[in-house]
């Protein structure tokens, strides 16, 4: 029996196109590009595995498409509603980062609480023994109170760690969730006038872009720390980086940014800054389960079965 064509456009985690070239018929091109493929390789291709963002005209374009196993939790690169009023499943891989990305979290905001990278630097540069001690840090975890703007999957993750911690949590969605202690607010602006750290997870939507403003900023008092590890296009860079500088905030810490992976300069001029390159999630392990789970999906799909994680705008669609 003919193997199903699955199409990888553009860059993606080697792993998955280990896995994509043993199960599939493989076809791999350089982008989200109709050009790059012939009108006979077009009618053939049944399914996607990618991790780069995929235009409408590019999904229309393939009249055979039935799944595309998106890489990574956030699928805001790929429009599911037009997906799925095309009768294109889309899923994506939740869950298996979770962790990791909650761990990551926790430790970007022990950097930029407490600048260890400073530290560990002032070590390796020689200057314990040439200038003395590192400073005593202005900044602690101690006595905090943390504000979740967003509690999925992984902000709930993040919420236990926050536990640990002894300090007071609360949270902000859309809808308040059952089962939980935390504080919850009906608005951003809300929680940010009663918390002076904040943790931002959402996905970027056209309802998150850039609402991290001046005012959210400003809510958070001249003690206030932001740590940004769910998407760049959530946070205001503008009015972030004059925050940062006139310290109407004491700190940020960023492993996203609008620009990637170009992020803006004035972040890295700022001493009260701590960045990652968009590593939340990036250890071999969580890596290797985020190609499993995206291959498994196109698996189940060929086979006749339910893919395993949907994303909620398609998960209408039959089974083929």
């Amino acid at each position: 029996m003919t193997k199903p064509v699955v199409l990888i456009p553009g860059s993606i985690y080697e792993h998955v196109v280990k896995r994509v070239d043993a199960d599939f018929e493989m076809l791999r091109i350089d982008g989200a590009d109709l050009k790059l493929l012939s009108d006979a390789q077009r009618s053939q291709i049944k399914g996607i595995a990618s991790a780069i963002h995929l235009p409408n005209d590019f999904i229309r374009g393939l009249p055979s498409l039935e799944i595309i196993a998106h890489f990574g939790v956030g699928y805001d690169v790929i429009d599911a509603k037009f997906a799925g009023e095309n009768n294109v499943m889309v899923c994506n891989t939740p869950d298996v980062l979770s962790e990791e990305v909650a761990d990551t979290t926790i430790g970007l905001l022990l950097n930029t609480l407490r600048e260890l990278p400073k530290a560990e630097a002032h070590i390796r540069n020689g200057d314990w023994v040439g200038k003395g001690n590192y400073r005593l840090t202005p900044l602690t975890m101690r006595n905090r109170t943390v504000g979740i703007y967003g509690l999925g999957r992984i902000g709930q993750e993040i919420a236990k760690r926050l536990e640990g911690f002894g300090v007071e949590i609360h949270y902000h969605t859309r809808t308040e969730k059952s089962g939980f202690s935390y504080k919850y607010h009906s608005t951003l602006l809300d929680m940010a006038n009663a918390v002076d750290t904040l943790i931002s997870i959402v996905p970027g939507t056209s309802a998150t872009t850039k609402s991290i403003n001046a005012e959210i900023l400003k809510a958070l008092g001249s003690d206030g720390v932001f740590i940004n590890v769910g998407r760049g296009s959530v946070a205001d860079e503008d009015a972030l980086i004059e925050a940062l500088q006139n310290k109407t905030i004491a700190a940020a810490g960023l492993d996203v940014f609008e620009n990637e992976p170009d992020p803006r300069k004035d972040f890295f001029t700022l001493d009260n800054v701590s960045v990652l390159p968009h590593v939340a999630s990036a250890s071999v392990h969580t890596r290797n389960a985020m190609g499993d789970l995206q291959v498994d999906n196109l698996v189940n799909w060929f086979s006749g079965k339910a893919p395993i994680s949907p994303v909620p705008e398609t998960a209408h669609i039959a089974t083929k």
